[in-house]
């Protein structure tokens, strides 16, 4: 009897903000194991706002999502029947391949999750790619002193409200832009110095003035956009942008105009640079080891923002654009 699983894919390209329709959820048989293969039901999967890219038809940092073809993305789940030596059923693994209920893969495609007392999910999040990301950012461009201050946009989401964290651990006085107070709230329950609500505050770059009047030294960058130049108005001379990511452009279906006031740059010895997690890959041990014990420590807290089962994950991932998530927002498959 063969065993059935249920994947995600993308029926057609978005234009613009995606919809419901862009998706379908399709039935399929799983292949029998063959020679090292595993098959591994997904218990949680992630959404992403790099997704967005992979739905454009055009070269990047990694290939398009392809119609008519299950998606991808950062997936935990537990193997049910190996034909690998390296795995064995009850184990708990770590893939790419997320948007799916259940799957068939050499065991290359896989990594057993360390035996630490965190939630599986949580590599998905604090211990997964965004926390590898606000880490890495961070540490390598941000180059954070104590007595710094940093400005994040986006701070409630999964890489930013990592970011915060991070900086208050090396003595940074923190800024953050988050979409309402209730997020706010939360930030500062961690720690964050002082917060704006960018929907609700009026002039963005008079109410980071108020909370942040001697300027700012790094600026992680989430957002984009109106963010942008309020941070480059903002900034310190010799101030590091941690160019991350600019949601307020993913759905644009026109170039959105460049910074008007980009010259800062120039005359304030600005340091700006874009990257991506796989750039900094090699510090992912590293990063490994400091976050699962400032966790354990109680240092570093974050939330989670779930829907259930896989025919929800394209509400899942539309809700990154509207604002639903509070920290990660996941899937729960199983």
């Amino acid at each position: 009897m063969s065993v059935k699983a249920r994947e995600v894919r993308l029926k057609s390209r978005p234009i613009g903000l995606p919809a419901p329709e862009n998706f379908e959820v399709v039935e399929v048989s799983l292949a029998d194991l063959g020679q090292g293969e595993v098959r591994v039901r997904n218990l949680w999967m992630s959404v992403d706002p790099y997704m967005r890219g992979r739905m454009y038809d055009r070269p990047s940092y990694v290939p398009p999502f392809q119609l008519g073809e299950a998606l991808q993305g950062g997936a935990v789940g537990q193997v049910e029947a190996s034909n690998n030596p390296d795995f064995k059923p009850g184990d708990l693994v770590e893939s790419m391949m997320g948007w799916r209920d259940g799957f068939v893969a050499l065991g290359g495609a896989l990594q057993k999750l360390p035996a630490e007392n965190v939630p599986s999910q949580a590599y998905l999040g604090v211990l997964g790619m965004p926390g590898l990301t606000a880490y890495s950012g961070l540490a390598r461009i941000g180059e954070p002193k104590p007595g710094d201050t940093v400005f994040v946009s986006g701070a409630a989401g999964a890489v930013g409200s990592i970011v915060c964290q991070i900086a208050k651990l090396r003595g940074c006085t923190v800024i953050a832009s988050a979409g309402s107070d209730a997020k706010l709230a939360w930030l500062k329950s961690v720690g964050v110095d002082a917060g704006v609500n960018y929907k609700t505050c009026g002039n963005l770059l008079d109410a980071v003035r108020a909370v942040a009047p001697k300027g700012i030294d790094i600026y992680f960058d989430n957002v984009g956009g109106e963010h942008l130049e309020v941070a480059l108005e903002m900034a310190r001379p010799h101030a590091r942008f941690i160019e991350c990511g600019m949601i307020s452009a993913y759905n644009d279906t026109a170039p959105s105009p460049g910074p008007s006031n980009i010259m800062y740059v120039v005359g304030k010895s600005i340091k700006m640079q874009g990257f991506i997690v796989m750039n900094y890959w090699d510090m992912r041990d590293q990063f490994r080891t400091e976050m699962t014990q400032w966790i354990k420590d109680g240092k570093i807290k974050w939330e989670e923002t779930i829907e259930a089962g896989i025919e929800n994950s394209p509400k899942a991932f539309l809700g990154l654009f509207t604002g639903a998530n509070s920290g990660k927002m996941l899937v729960k498959l199983a």
